[in-house]
């Protein structure tokens, strides 16, 4: 049998500067279950979501991280941080083994736009391997509203799905039910981490390869063990989820292409116009703002 260990930590951070506090929750995590083989943050959880704080990679954050994953003993992603890379912001979470070295930098590839504006999208999916365990994919937040990624993590032979977010407006239930959809669609352990209040809602999410809940998290501070089976995963994705459907193996043997994915115009996504930001429906509608009266 395969295991894999986790303690993923819904901390109730603010904006500012964290990685002191985060040093203390990885430390006591792996003090308090001193089984644990992998740590997992919330996304932008040591500065917060803005670009400004940008830093690059490496740099002195991820120096920091590498130190607690080695101080510590564990695997860590820490969620994510802005990457300055050159003229580009990236939104980028660094892999660390437990000697704290990076073996993996994922960037974001679908940036939450038009609201997280300035940042580049990533240009690749990532997978690691854990040797005594299996093979982990890493995406982040809005990442998961495009199945392509989870999709294409599976296919290059992820299990778990480790997915750092940073949510606080009223969607949360939608991603609730996304992640729980991408584990039994792909057959994977899905780990769907949201910070807590100030700067998200919780409700973190984690989902066995059949779609069932494994646990679901409420809005403040939670730190959640999990010890996931592996080969659990590899029976379900042999003999299907209580012998049910095997979606993997049909993939593989459906159709090779499909119209969204050859390079077409598609005349329907055309017609939904530009990516902004929405205006609001009654700008039209307003009176010009009154000037103001001559000072006498």
């Amino acid at each position: 049998m395969s295991h894999l260990s986790v303690a993923a930590l819904q901390l109730d951070l603010p904006i500012g500067d964290n990685l002191d506090r985060i040093a203390r929750e990885v430390a006591a995590a792996k003090r308090r279950l001193p089984w644990v083989d992998l740590v997992l943050l919330a996304e932008l959880s040591a500065f917060g979501p803005s670009t400004d704080l940008a830093q690059p990679m490496p740099g002195p954050a991820e120096e920091r991280f590498r130190a607690m994953a080695r101080d510590n003993g564990v695997w860590l992603v820490p969620g994510s941080i802005f990457e300055r890379a050159g003229d580009r912001i990236f939104n980028t979470a660094p892999v660390i083994n437990p000697a704290g070295e990076v073996i993996e930098r994922y960037r974001k590839v679908y940036p939450f736009t038009p609201y997280e504006a300035g940042v580049t999208g990533g240009d690749r999916c990532v997978v690691f391997d854990i040797p005594g365990a299996g093979r982990v994919g890493v995406s982040i937040c809005y990442d998961m509203w495009f199945p392509e990624t989870t999709r294409t993590m599976a296919w290059l032979g992820a299990e778990v799905i480790l997915h750092p977010s940073l949510t606080n407006t009223i969607d949360r239930e939608a991603e609730q039910a996304i992640a729980r959809a991408s584990a039994a669609q792909n057959q994977v352990y899905f780990i769907d981490l949201n910070a807590g209040g100030p700067m998200a809602f919780g409700r973190s999410g984690i989902y066995g390869p059949g779609g069932e809940v494994i646990h679901e998290a409420g809005s403040g501070r939670e730190i959640i063990a999990l010890d996931l089976d592996l080969s659990h995963v590899r029976r379900v994705r042999e003999r299907g989820w209580h012998g049910l459907g095997q979606p993997l193996k049909s993939f593989r043997d459906g159709p090779s292409s499909f119209p969204p994915y050859e390079g077409s115009v598609s005349p329907a996504l055309q017609a939904l116009g530009p990516l902004t930001v929405p205006a609001s429906p009654l700008a039209a509608h307003r009176a010009p703002p009154r000037a103001a009266p001559a000072s006498s």
